[in-house]
């Protein structure tokens, strides 16, 4: 159920072939064996058309065509078997580019955050050389059952700047070849009489060395079923049983890929980190959403804080696959703290304010999370913090919301040094109030690091510290 490409995708290019494969056979007879002997049957003659000369694949967004079982023959003529892979990058086009109709013009493109990744799409050709025999009609009358799905193959292949283009297709058509081998078990395993359940490749990654894997998954079986497979998983690549890494929320997002829902995820990796002596930093673990003042058509400017930074560690439990359930709008939040007592049935549509405890108290309701509470009575206690706050990063490695008797912030990490005290604490600010600009979020310190006297000095706060879940 996996396949593993074992270097990490932190630099160096990324290939990755998407495409449909057309999964079609006719079934004289309901019996199992028989069924699963035509089918079978049937992924093999794909595996022989990923293998013939008719496959191509193609850059998207260029004018190049690749035939990988022609001796990887390319058009335009100036791309050869020797090209390095990261120079078909000069070849896709701009958005400006195709504005003016100018297809042969080619621009190096700028790679960011040390990862590239070059787009391809699995395609076959319709026409054959030489002459063709003429067509023969026949006409057969009998009952069979006609089966037919679309494969979504979805394969990546990690190169280094020293890679050929020969070398990188040998490595993406031997991908498709054992991602097909996996389709296949996943078709016959989860079969319901002659319904086929359409399996789904998704990518992982996996801490280092092990980098990317791509693991088929079969569509429409939630997560709560596959929990065996994820644990078969877990041991093959011997990982720990705390934290949910084969949980489909938990799938590789391509840098190259916006996200549908228009929110920003972890902004704060564009910071420089400070410089402290013989300081460390300590991050939140993992990916979460940028919530802030007035979002999704709701003015709370002025009063929720608490609520955006209760939605930004909402959004951490659902993109690490420890919940489905959706971020929680404003009135689900105070119908929650009504449920569970802490709150009169008029505080559902109020602008009243929340605090720690309630997003502590809306956690365990809405998402079943436990929280630690750390009380300080006043802002200047809370440099002293730093082992606390750190141990919080390295074992638990959730955002941490912050409030009392004043404004309500995430705490995303901190920098610390144990032998000197000196702390700057990573802040996420929900009293933004513009739009998803991450480079005006970060210039104008909505997203930043701030030391000590961020914090008043003399007012009390209380942190909540979420708890993470140890599942698979």
């Amino acid at each position: 159920m996996v396949v593993a490409d074992s270097q990490s995708p932190d630099t160096g290019t990324i290939l990755r072939v998407r495409g449909r494969l057309e999964l079609k056979c006719q079934l004289d007879c309901t019996d199992a064996p028989l069924m699963h002997k035509v089918i079978s049957k049937t992924f093999e003659a794909l595996h022989s058309q990923v293998k013939s000369e008719s496959c191509v694949v193609t850059v998207c967004d260029s004018p190049v065509f690749i035939w990988p079982n022609r001796g990887v023959y390319a058009t335009p003529e100036e791309i050869t078997p020797d090209t390095l892979c990261e120079d078909l990058q000069q070849w896709i086009q701009t958005d400006d580019q195709e504005s003016t109709g100018k297809r042969s013009a080619k621009k190096k493109l700028k790679k960011s955050s040390g990862v590239s990744v070059i787009n391809l799409r699995l395609m076959t050709e319709a026409t054959r050389k030489g002459p063709l025999p003429a067509p023969i009609l026949s006409r057969t009358v009998q009952k069979s059952h006609f089966l037919s799905t679309t494969l979504p193959m979805d394969c990546v292949v990690r190169t280094t700047s020293d890679d050929t283009i020969k070398d990188a297709f040998e490595r993406l058509l031997e991908a498709l070849t054992n991602q097909l081998n996996e389709m296949e078990k996943v078709t016959l395993q989860y079969m319901k009489g002659t319904t086929l359940l359409v399996p789904e490749p998704l990518h992982f990654l996996l801490p280092e060395p092990k980098g990317l894997v791509t693991v088929v998954y079969p569509t429409g079986v939630p997560d709560s079923q596959l929990e065996t497979q994820r644990k078969e998983l877990h041991q093959q690549f011997e990982l720990p049983d705390g934290w949910p890494y084969f949980r489909r929320a938990n799938a590789y997002h391509f840098p190259n890929e916006p996200y549908k829902d228009g929110y920003l995820r972890n902004p704060h990796l564009v910071l420089t980190h400070p410089t402290l002596d013989n300081g460390k930093v300590y991050l939140v673990q993992g990916i979460y959403s940028y919530h802030h003042y007035m979002q999704d058509h709701m003015d709370d400017n002025g009063w929720g804080c608490a609520y955006r930074s209760l939605q930004t560690i909402c959004s951490w439990f659902q993109q690490q696959g420890y919940v489905e359930r959706a971020v929680p709008p404003h009135k689900e939040i105070q119908q929650a703290l009504v449920d569970v007592g802490d709150k009169q049935a008029s505080f559902v549509g109020s602008r009243q304010w929340i605090g720690s405890i309630e997003v502590s108290a809306v956690l365990n309701q809405l998402l079943g999370v436990t929280s630690k509470i750390m009380f300080v009575s006043q802002g200047s206690e809370l440099a002293s913090k730093g082992r606390e706050l750190a141990n919080h990063f390295l074992t638990e490695g959730t955002p941490i919301m912050i409030g009392g008797g004043v404004l309500a912030h995430t705490i995303l990490g901190v920098a610390w040094s144990e032998t000197t005290g000196q702390i700057r604490y990573l802040i996420l600010d929900p009293h933004y109030t513009g739009a998803e600009d991450l480079q005006v979020i970060t210039d104008k310190g909505w997203c930043g690091w701030k030391g000590p006297e961020f914090w008043d000095q003399t007012a009390y706060y209380n942190l909540c510290l979420p708890q993470r879940p140890k599942v698979i």
